[in-house]
């Protein structure tokens, strides 16, 4: 479906596309395929209704925001194999929240993830984004480490969330992307400074 659609840049015979409540099936047959993600954040594999809730999930009222993207990557069969969600404008002009970046388990640890999230951010920045922003959850070793090696930066941890059937740690973290300093962020951004 992705060659029906504007695609958002290519990377590595991968596509980059907005997807579509026609794209649904394929979007559950994914999170169900891969259900690492949210084993290691919920504590239980994806629900019936995950890539509805995904697509149709928001930020709380309270948080400003222009428009989330749910961003397919597909190969050169059309195949998804992977899903992120960025939020513009979230809490500030500027400022793009990654609010979900999962790649296939199988292209673990070959490039693609890597690649995927420099396009992305490349993207981002021809957009006039100044800052990336994310949460991770404290103790998925992988993500944590995935975040850091890409030049995000933690900013504030967050106690307590329940997600699923997890209680977690939430590691707030941002990146510039046009210079800028932590402070300058954080003046922008009340929200995300230290507790």
């Amino acid at each position: 479906m992705a060659n029906l659609y504007a695609s958002l840049f290519t990377v590595r015979g991968l596509t980059a596309c907005e997807l579509t409540e026609d794209e649904l099936p394929a979007l559950q047959a994914f999170f169900e395929a891969n259900p690492l993600y949210f084993e290691s954040v919920n504590g239980e594999p994806p629900g019936p209704d995950t890539a509805r809730e995904t697509l149709d999930d928001a930020p709380p009222p309270e948080m400003s925001f222009s428009k989330k993207f749910l961003i397919g990557f597909h190969d050169e069969h059309d195949r998804l194999v992977g899903v992120a969600e960025i939020v513009s404008n979230l809490l500030a002009r500027g400022v793009w929240h990654i609010g979900l970046f999962i790649v296939e388990t199988s292209r673990h640890g070959n490039g693609d993830a890597q690649a995927l999230h420099d396009a992305l951010v490349h993207w981002c920045l021809l957009q006039g984004v100044q800052w990336m922003r994310l949460g991770v959850v404290e103790g998925n070793i992988r993500a944590e480490r995935f975040w850091v090696q890409r030049g995000y930066i933690e900013t504030r941890k967050r106690h307590g969330l329940v997600m699923g059937q997890r209680t977690n740690t939430v590691r707030v973290m941002m990146k510039p992307l046009a210079g800028g300093t932590i402070e300058e962020y954080l003046a922008l951004v009340p929200r995300d400074r230290p507790d």
